[in-house]
């Protein structure tokens, strides 16, 4: 009788928690599993595949097929059916497995003499642990209810495995959350922390994936989703009258809340033998696999809804709530799936770095990650199911590698690197009250960049000439609606206070794009680094920067005052939002209020457009950004978000510094001052080729300014520029190469 009722598969269920609960050897309750399986299923083979690694499947139990097979028997992920099923997350079912497309006959097992096949993923919140599959002789399709059977059975193979049911004497696996592992992520902040991890959202660990009484579990679930709607229904109540965006996002919440078919499926995984928690987590972890998959960001977002939901009902039933009682290390470094710029902020400068499942370079939590100058990893995959609260972490940001629970030749590699780096801070230090001037007598101004009060102390510090860059949208990234105009004021004020008197550049509100503030209705653009962002925000919405503006021209306070317009590509933008400047400057006059005692109005160029504007721009302009950063991903048509281009295209390449003198030439055909501004600026050896060909200020983060400080100081610009013009000659790609060669003959 295979289990297709509820009454049959609570049995087997009840079987593999009787299994679970003996004192055996991890190996063996493997064993235990497939014969059960096989039995219960009605087939003659059961096997179980798990990962031994991130590629590689390994049999670590079977009933049927060959005893000796098990931990000889391995396949890459993609390879043979199983290692498909492993790859998509999906169901394979085939009556003549042998005819299936990627069908893999491994003789070793002796599978030769079996037809049929069904096999489905084991799956903890997407995350794909391994394969569990039957086999038969008599070829046939498995029936939905023997789909759904084997399911539910790997579902729980899953919560066993994360509770470590199979690691003990004879162990098929190696304990979870204790082996070292190396996750590849994205640079979203440079620099190197150690520390330990701190979960932003502890995980539910779900500890009876088995109930015995169904209704029991019923009544619990309903009376956890009543509790779940009700406070879906506050949540929307307290926003009544608010931002429509923030009611439409609780709107879908309460869709979800009052799901039918979410409800239907969980009760039939309790009808089947799975308690409360574990319906959840089933639902939750097919979610998170449709989530992987779906490309439409409108579709992702309401699977994140749908997951946060399933998280707030499980905290409801297991009673784990976001207070688990653990503390907050003395080293922590924040791990998430994603957070925002308020919340990062709340936890301060207390964190020693940061690392995301998700997240973009140009996201709000990498703005406030540079605004407090800790390293920030974005794009780790599994770091949220890997990582434990208190975990030994260290995080390289300049490469993007994040090390947990790392072993002891990696810990002693990386605090050597710690070591240097803090070493060579302390011969920049030496040089900090020293000009970055060059042999060959040439002034650099190195300038740094800032977004929040906090950053300010770091302007005496690091040794900047002044701020190059302020970025004024995270103090409306971090409210829940518009800041007042006297608010931001008061805020400019302070800034230039702490600057005393050195140069301070604020750049205008630059949103769009992924910066998309919490209280305005987002558009869905199908590029929207290309879409409607900062300087077109504003000059459509003249409201906002005519309220920005009057704000910084009172916190001057009658001293100069330096103001650029952001992501300007072409002249007739800049005229335009200068009329929004002099409409201000006139209403100041109106008012009888003080005005600054000398205004610069800029812009930065970020756009290839703008470097051929009209004469006339270069003239009005009175000083230039090169926004480095934007400029090279549109200068190449390489996405900077993107690994698989973002790297292949130099800064150092030869056409995109043919492009830059251009611009530099422009410049100096009408006084123009001009500055570069973004990650380059900060890495020593660009920053010498930008100085080389002519651009004599650098706005960069503040750690950066020794480094390139005390380079710049030892080189001799005539001689780089001559190294970069021969290398351009020889007709190379990049003149990297030659640069560094010349360097370390130098």
């Amino acid at each position: 009788m295979v289990p297709t009722t509820e009454s049959e598969s609570r049995k087997l269920l009840g079987r593999l928690r009787d299994t679970m609960a003996e004192d055996a050897a991890g190996q063996a309750r493997l064993d235990n599993i497939t014969h059960l399986t096989a039995d219960s299923m009605k087939t003659e083979v059961c096997s179980i595949y798990l990962f031994r690694d991130e590629d590689t499947l390994e049999l670590c139990s079977t009933e049927g097929l060959k005893p000796e097979a098990v931990h000889q028997t391995r396949m890459r992920l993609g390879e043979g059916l199983v290692g498909r099923v492993a790859k998509t997350g999906s169901i394979v079912n085939a009556a003549d497995a042998p005819s299936e497309k990627g069908f893999r006959y491994m003789p070793e097992t002796g599978e030769e003499i079996y037809s049929s096949f069904l096999g489905v993923p084991i799956q903890r919140l997407g995350e794909t642990l391994g394969v569990l599959v039957v086999q038969s002789k008599q070829a046939r399709q498995f029936t939905a209810d023997e789909t759904y059977a084997l399911e539910v059975v790997a579902m729980v193979l899953a919560e066993m495995t994360e509770l470590g049911a199979f690691v003990g004497e004879g162990a098929a696996l190696s304990a979870r959350h204790q082996h070292q592992v190396v996750l590849r992520g994205t640079t979203g902040q440079e620099g190197t922390a150690e520390g330990h991890v701190w979960l932003h959202e502890p995980r539910v660990v779900v500890t009876n994936p088995i109930a015995d009484d169904p209704q029991r579990e019923l009544v619990r679930l309903h009376e956890a989703i009543e509790e779940l709607r009700i406070g879906v229904d506050r949540m929307l109540e307290g926003a009544s009258g608010g931002d429509s965006e923030q009611l439409q996002v609780l709107e879908a919440y309460r869709m979800f809340a009052n799901s039918k078919g979410w409800m239907r499926r969980m009760e039939e995984d309790i009808d089947r033998g799975l308690s409360a928690e574990a319906a959840v987590e089933k639902e939750q972890s097919t979610a998170r696999s449709r989530m992987a998959q779906v490309t439409d960001g409108y579709l992702r977002e309401r699977l994140h809804d749908l997951d946060d939901l399933s998280n707030r009902l499980l905290r409801l039933l297991s009673g784990q709530g976001r207070e688990t009682g653990a503390e907050l290390p003395a080293d922590p470094i924040l791990v998430a799936r994603n957070i925002g710029p308020a919340e990062l902020l709340d936890y301060g400068r207390a964190l020693k770095g940061v690392v995301l499942e998700e997240g973009s370079v140009g996201s709000h939590a990498a703005i406030v990650a540079r605004a407090l100058a800790i390293p920030l990893v974005i794009h780790a995959g599994r770091i949220t199911t890997e990582a434990l609260n208190g975990d030994h972490i260290m995080v390289d940001g300049d490469q993007g590698i994040v090390h947990l629970r790392p072993d002891d030749t990696v810990v002693t590699a990386f605090r050597d690197k710690m070591a240097m780096q803090a070493e060579a801070q302390k011969r920049y230090a030496s040089i900090r009250d020293k000009p970055a001037e060059t042999q060959c007598g040439k002034r650099i101004a190195l300038m740094m960049n800032a977004g929040l009060m906090a950053d300010l102390p770091s302007l005496a510090g690091s040794g900047a000439e002044g701020v190059g860059l302020f970025r004024t949208e995270l103090q409306f990234l971090i409210r829940n609606k518009m800041p007042r105009r006297s608010e931001l004021s008061a805020l400019y004020a302070r800034v230039l206070d702490a600057a005393q008197g050195q140069r301070v550049v604020f750049r205008t509100l630059d949103i769009g794009s992924d910066k998309v503030l919490p209280y305005m209705k987002p558009n869905d653009e199908p590029n929207p680094a290309l879409g409607w962002r900062a300087i077109r925000v504003g000059l459509d919405k003249p409201g906002v920067m005519r309220m920005q503006l009057q704000a910084l021209l009172r916190a001057a306070q009658g001293r100069p005052l330096s103001v650029m317009f952001p992501f300007v590509a072409q002249y007739e933008e800049f005229r335009a939002a200068r009329a929004e400047m002099d409409k201000a400057l006139a209403r100041e006059v109106k008012l009888g209020h003080a005005l600054p005692s000398r205004m610069e109005i800029g812009a930065m160029l970020e756009t290839p457009s703008l470097a051929y504007a009209p004469k006339q721009f270069f003239e009005e302009v009175e000083f230039l950004s090169i926004g480095g950063n934007d400029l090279k991903q549109f200068f190449f048509a390489a996405d900077r978000e993107n690994e698989r281009v973002r790297r292949r295209y130099d800064t150092l390449n030869v056409s995109f510094l043919t492009f830059l003198e251009q611009i530099i030439r422009r410049c100096e055909e009408t006084g123009t001052n001009l500055s570069f501004c973004g990650e380059d600026a900060g890495r020593p050896v660009e920053a010498l080729c930008l100085a080389a060909i002519g651009i004599r200020t650098l706005s960069m983060r503040p750690a950066s300014i020794g480094p390139v400080k005390h380079l710049l100081r030892r080189s001799d610009l005539g001689e780089v520029k001559t190294v970069i013009e021969e290398a351009r000659d020889r007709g190379e790609e990049s003149v990297r190469g030659a640069v560094m060669d010349y360097l370390r003959s130098a």
